[in-house]
């Protein structure tokens, strides 16, 4: 546990879980869709559909879909900024079970891809991503995070640890879904340095591999 985890992050408030969690939230959700947002379906569940307005749950949530940082004074007119940018969005109830009572799954649409991330806010601002396009994964957007899209086929998960370790990257935490045997999965490496664009490059063009981008410390 960090200072971080202890006093909460530098933010606009009111609340550490339903403000700078949310807009963490939604930046994760725009780094996995991998261009500017043009619609948006946001599920709230639990604490999150019931007080997404009074804590400005919703405004959070859009300022981290338009890239914005926790303490970004911009939050509080993010509603409206979305429009001015074309960003069309809705607030839906949902239940899911055994979720985290700050739970948001979110539909985006850019002008050429799709994305879906279901993501809690876990207190003190730190969230935990659980999943990404329908794999299972544990995120915590705390470390520099590697995402690899891959053919389930022998050999693609050591073609890309070799070129990480080539570079001098060391591997914190690493793991592995896949939906079925020989079908595409999914690589979510934690690291403990920071990964850059060419080196992800890199490995999205090894044999295999189907796409690939980057979560910063967020």
């Amino acid at each position: 546990m960090d200072l971080l985890d202890i006093i909460g992050p530098v933010m606009i408030g009111p609340s550490s879980s339903h403000t700078a969690g949310a807009v963490r939230l939604g930046r994760v959700g725009r780094l996995v869709l991998g261009e500017e947002p043009k619609k948006a379906k946001i599920f709230l569940h639990g604490s999150f559909k019931e007080t997404y307005r009074g804590h400005g749950t919703d405004r959070a949530i859009i300022a981290g879909l338009l890239g914005f940082d926790t303490s970004d004074p911009r939050i509080r007119e993010s509603l409206k900024i979305a429009k001015e940018r074309g960003l069309n969005y809705e607030f839906l109830p949902i239940d899911l079970p055994e979720a985290h009572p700050n739970t948001a799954y979110m539909e985006l649409w850019g002008e050429t891809s799709i994305a879906r991330v279901t993501g809690s806010s876990i207190g003190g601002g730190a969230v935990l991503i659980t999943d990404i396009n329908g794999y299972p994964v544990r995120i915590t957007a705390k470390y520099p995070t590697l995402i690899v899209p891959h053919n389930d086929q022998p050999g693609a998960v050591a073609k890309v640890t070799s070129v990480i370790a080539w570079h001098g990257i060391n591997i914190a935490q690493m793991s592995v879904a896949r939906q079925k045997k020989g079908a595409e999965a999914l690589m979510v490496i934690e690291t403990d340095q920071p990964i850059d664009e060419e080196t992800c490059k890199e490995i999205k063009r090894l044999p295999g591999i189907t796409g690939g981008f980057i979560i910063p410390p967020l």
